[in-house]
């Protein structure tokens, strides 16, 4: 097995219901987080890693995120006509011509571990990232995925990106127990999807960032319906366990759930602050809303 990861996985199949009226005709990972798509800061975190495949795993309604990464040639001519530069850059830089896109249509709602499935044949016998949008990570610095890779690229074992979380909000999270040891990657005894928290083995929580070696697939195929009905990547990462070392892994950086309305406006807020265009000033309006 190549210890070098260079496929990322996005399932952005979800229907983004918490954000309804807003995602009825546009696609949660769309929404802007300051001047970027969700699912833009996911795709760059990618790239910086060294991703040079990425694969979306997408619904019907989604073909808003195929165009945003697609070439708008007519858009490029009009901004190089009236010499903007910069924006015209941008835009190239989206998606540079070293990396390529694939997109596979996950044809009913079944769950990420099925959403991870759906990409078996594009990743091939070869490790590969999965990044959820919804989680977005910000380190400052190099970003997760970076983290990570280079961490297996150093001993080629998965690894899944966890941090700690309150006691009370287990259920809301994948839940992994690890041998004793200290650094960043544990191995990993067990995981449990959404257990209440009486019965939670830890409260190291499951975030939105996985490196996973191609046996994932065989265990997903022989996964049965979890939680929700639906096929589980925690259920099928538990099957993994048994035949080989999965890691949790402590990144280093701040998470923001996009996937809640609340977590939206924090990474707004923090995003925003640091913005090197307008930070300064939208300190000093956040300034006049305090009581």
């Amino acid at each position: 097995m190549s210890q070098r990861v260079r496929k990322a996985v996005f399932p952005v199949a979800g229907l983004g219901t918490r954000f309804l009226p807003a995602t009825k005709a546009s696609p949660k990972e769309m929404l802007p987080v300051v001047d970027k798509p969700i699912i833009q800061y996911a795709v760059e975190e990618a790239m910086a890693a060294g991703m040079t495949e990425l694969i979306f795993i997408t619904g019907r309604t989604k073909r808003a995120i195929e165009d945003h990464f697609d070439r708008a040639v007519e858009l490029e001519t009009t901004l190089e006509a009236r010499g903007k530069n910069e924006e015209l850059e941008e835009l190239k830089a989206l998606i540079p011509d070293e990396v390529s896109c694939v997109y596979i249509r996950q044809a009913e709602p079944r769950g990420l571990g099925h959403a991870v499935l759906c990409a078996k044949a594009a990743v091939g016998d070869e490790p590969f990232a999965v990044l959820l949008p919804d989680d977005l990570i910000d380190d400052g610095n190099r970003g997760c995925l970076a983290q990570m890779t280079a961490t297996f690229e150093a001993d080629p074992a998965s690894l899944v990106a966890v941090e700690t979380v309150p006691k009370e909000d287990t259920d809301k999270y994948g839940i992994v127990s690890t041998r004793n040891g200290d650094g960043r990657a544990v191995a990993m005894t067990g995981i449990l999807e959404k257990p209440a928290p009486a019965k939670a083995p830890s409260t190291l929580a499951v975030v939105g960032r996985y490196i996973l070696t191609p046996g994932i697939f065989a265990e997903l195929e022989a996964t049965g319906l979890g939680a929700g009905g639906e096929i589980q990547l925690t259920d099928a990462i538990a099957r993994l366990l048994e035949k080989e070392t999965v890691k949790a892994f402590r990144f280093e950086g701040r998470r923001y759930d996009c996937g809640n309305k609340l977590g939206f406006l924090e990474a707004t807020v923090a995003l925003g602050l640091k913005h090197p265009e307008i930070g300064d000033e939208f300190r000093a309006l956040l300034a006049t809303f305090r009581d």
